[in-house]
């Protein structure tokens, strides 16, 4: 019998709107959050026109407002964020999440949003079975370097981290070490609202776009 897996995008899908954007509004105040926006528009332009690549201008935007604060204080503020901000959440996507977990089945957010902020929404719920594969912030020395640890999980990175995340390490006859992940024995349903969940949604067998609208 083949396992199942949710694959759920988070902002857009299982949110009302983008919780990076809400998340710097949050932490730095609509003032800052529009004055760093107008400081990035040209490039923001060129990121819409495909003339500059998303990851790296969510990553300048990022580094200009965050670099050098301690974690400590990131990950407190994006907890408070969290437990403010329940009201983003789509009581539907939610309520799926919930019930496929009651079911035995593995639940992945899989979301370009930094996991630091999109961890915190499910465990303020009890959602502790949720496995959240987000974007990954480096950190140094116990402060934030402004750069990103992971790619940004975006289009194709989305199905390689999941790919990823279900790699198990198996031993040969010999004994030697050996990674593996049978995509034959899950049965993946993927849920998403923008271009950069196409390739997640193709993936699955089944794929749902923007499902829990009203």
């Amino acid at each position: 019998m083949k396992k199942k897996l949710y694959c759920f995008d988070f902002d857009g899908t299982l949110t009302t709107s983008d919780t990076l954007l809400e998340f710097i509004k949050y932490a730095k105040g609509t003032g800052r959050f529009l004055m760093v926006f107008l400081m990035y528009s040209p490039l923001l332009v060129l990121m819409k026109l495909h003339l500059f690549p998303n990851w790296k201008a969510k990553q300048l935007i990022f580094a200009h407002l965050f670099a050098g604060m301690r974690i400590e204080k990131f990950d407190a503020l994006c907890r408070d964020f969290a437990e403010e901000y329940q009201h983003l959440l789509r009581p539907k996507g939610v309520t799926l999440v919930h019930e496929a977990l009651v079911a035995g089945a593995q639940v992945f957010i899989v979301s370009a949003s930094i996991d630091n902020w999109v961890r915190p929404f499910f465990k303020v719920r009890g959602l502790d079975g949720v496995k959240v594969l987000g974007t990954q912030i480096e950190v140094i020395d116990g402060r934030l370097t402004g750069k990103f640890k992971s790619n940004n999980c975006y289009g194709e990175e989305k199905v390689h981290r999941i790919c990823e995340a279900l790699t198990t390490t198996t031993a040969n006859a010999y004994g030697t070490p050996s990674l593996s992940f049978d995509r034959t024995q899950y049965e993946i349903e993927a849920f998403g609202d923008s271009r950069g969940d196409k390739e997640m949604l193709a993936y699955a067998d089944k794929g749902h776009y923007k499902p829990f609208r009203i």
